[in-house]
C-alpha cells in the first residue's frame, strides 16, 4: 500500500514566493469538465456510439417485402392483349416477404447489440484517454512550473554568491577562476530556465489541443497538487480493472459477439423462405389468386456453410486470445506504473523529510565559513549544486507519482485521490 504523504514536504514551500491569485490558477477540474465536452475525440466516439445502437434494429428486422406488378398478353406483345377473352390472358399483382429461419433475425439483433456495447467500451475508453492526458498534461505543466521557480531562487542565491567571491577576489583572498565557475554556473542556471519555458509552453500547446482551443492560448499556473496516498493495493488495482477496464470489457463483448457469430452460422445449415401470394385480373372471366412459399435450399453446404462455421469459430478463438493478451498487457502495464508511483513515492519522503533539510543545511553553514574563509570555493558550490539537484529530483519524482496515479486511473477505470 502507498504510504501516507509526510509532512515534511511542506518544507519546500517556506523559500516559495507569494502564490499568484486563486482565480488566476488553472484548476485541472474545470480542464477535465471541457475536455469532456469539446474534445472532437470524445464527440467522435460518442457520435460512433449513437451510429452503433441504431444496427441492432436494423438487423433484427424483417427483409423488405417485394411487390411484384405484371402482365400476361396472349396473342400479342402489346399490354393487356387478350384480356377477358384468352384464359391464359391477365394482369395482376403479387406480394412476396422472405423470412429468415426461426431464430436467425434474434441473433443477428444479439450480434449487432454486441458490437453496439464493444463500441461504447470504446466510447468510455475514449473518455478515459483524453482525462489521463489532460492530468498528465496538467501535472508536467505543474513540474515545469515549479522547476523554474526553484531554479530562479537558486539564482538568486547564486547571484549573492557570486558577489561575494568577487569581493573576495578583490580583496585578494579567492582565486579569478572562482568568479569564472559561479558566472558559468549561472549561465547553466539560465539555460535549463530556458528549457523549462519550452517546456512549458509545449505543455500549454498539449492542453490547449486537448480541449480545442486554439494552441497558443495562454494558460496561467496549475494548482499545486497535493499528493494523497490511494490507499490501494496492486491486487486491488487488478480486480478494479477486471470489473472496469473498458479495454477488458471491449474484448469481452466481442467474445460474447464471436460466440453468436457461431450459432447464427450453425443456423445457415437451416433454409430460409419466402411466402408469395397474388390476384391477377382476367377481365371478363374470374379473377386468378395465386399463393406459394420458396424455399432457399442449403445445397452447397459443404463449400459454404461448414466453411462459414468454420471461419467463425476460429474468429472466436481470435476474440478469446485477444482477451487474454488484452488482460496480460494491462497486467504489466498496472504494476509497471504502480512500482512507478510507489518508488516515486517514497523517494518523495526522502527528498523532503531528510535529504533536502540536510543539504539545505549543509549549505547554508558552508555559505557563513566562506564569507570568513572558513572553507574554499568549490566546496561551497559543490553544496549549492547538490541542493538544487534535490530539489529538482523532488519534483521530478512529484511529477512521476501524479503521472502513474493519472494512468492508473485510465487503465482502471477508477479514480484514485
Amino acid at each position: 500500500m502507498l504510504p501516507k504523504p509526510p509532512l515534511g514536504m511542506l518544507v519546500l514551500l517556506v523559500c516559495a514566493p507569494a502564490l499568484t491569485a486563486a482565480q488566476d490558477r488553472l484548476r485541472l477540474e474545470d480542464l477535465i469538465a471541457e475536455a469532456l465536452r469539446r474534445s472532437p475525440e470524445v464527440l467522435a466516439a460518442q457520435k460512433g456510439y449513437e451510429a452503433a445502437r441504431q444496427r441492432p434494429a436494423q438487423e433484427s428486422s424483417l427483409p423488405d417485402p417485394m411487390l411484384s406488378l405484371g402482365y400476361t398478353s396472349s396473342g400479342s406483345p402489346r399490354p393487356f392483349a387478350g384480356l377477358g377473352d384468352v384464359p391464359m390472358a391477365n394482369a395482376g399483382v403479387m406480394l412476396s416477404q422472405e423470412f429468415p429461419f426461426p431464430g436467425k433475425r434474434k441473433l443477428r439483433g444479439d450480434i449487432a447489440a454486441r458490437e453496439a456495447e464493444a463500441v461504447f467500451q470504446q466510447y468510455e475508453a475514449v473518455q478515459l484517454s483524453v482525462v489521463s492526458r489532460v492530468k498528465q498534461a496538467f501535472h508536467r505543466l505543474g513540474y515545469a512550473w515549479s522547476a523554474a521557480e526553484v531554479l530562479e531562487r537558486n539564482r538568486d542565491l547564486l547571484r549573492k554568491f557570486l558577489r561575494t567571491t568577487e569581493a573576495r577576489y578583490a580583496v585578494g583572498k579567492a582565486q579569478q577562476q572562482d568568479v569564472f565557475k559561479a558566472q558559468t554556473q549561472l549561465s547553466i542556471l539560465e539555460t535549463r530556465l530556458a528549457k523549462l519555458t519550452q517546456e512549458r509552453r509545449s505543455r500549454e500547446a498539449e492542453i490547449n489541443s486537448l480541449l480545442a482551443r486554439p494552441v497558443e492560448s495562454v494558460l496561467g499556473r496549475p494548482v499545486e497538487a497535493a499528493p494523497a496516498s490511494p490507499h490501494v493495493t496492486l491486487e486491488d488495482l487488478f480486480a478494479q480493472a477486471r470489473q472496469n477496464a473498458p479495454v477488458l470489457r471491449r474484448e469481452e463483448k466481442m467474445v460474447q459477439r464471436a460466440e453468436l457469430a457461431v450459432n447464427l452460422a450453425r443456423k445457415d445449415y437451416y433454409p430460409d423462405y419466402t411466402l408469395s401470394a397474388g390476384i391477377y385480373h382476367m377481365g371478363a372471366m374470374p379473377s386468378t389468386y395465386m399463393a406459394r412459399v420458396d424455399f432457399k435450399l442449403p445445397g452447397w453446404f459443404w463449400r459454404k456453410q461448414r466453411a462459414g462455421v468454420a471461419e467463425d469459430v476460429s474468429s472466436l478463438g481470435e476474440a478469446r486470445r485477444k482477451l487474454e493478451a488484452a488482460g496480460q498487457t494491462l497486467a504489466f502495464r498496472i504494476k509497471d506504473d504502480y512500482l512507478m508511483a510507489e518508488t516515486s513515492y517514497r523517494l518523495m519522503e526522502m527528498y523532503s523529510s531528510t535529504v533536502i533539510p540536510q543539504t539545505s543545511l549543509a549549505l547554508q553553514s558552508s555559505l557563513a565559513a566562506y564569507e570568513t574563509g572558513g572553507v574554499d570555493f568549490l566546496t561551497v558550490l559543490a553544496n549549492f549544486s547538490t541542493m538544487l539537484d534535490y530539489e529538482l529530483n523532488y519534483h521530478e519524482e512529484l511529477q512521476s507519482y501524479l503521472v502513474a496515479l493519472a494512468r492508473l486511473e485510465e487503465m482502471t477505470g477508477v479514480s484514485l485521490p
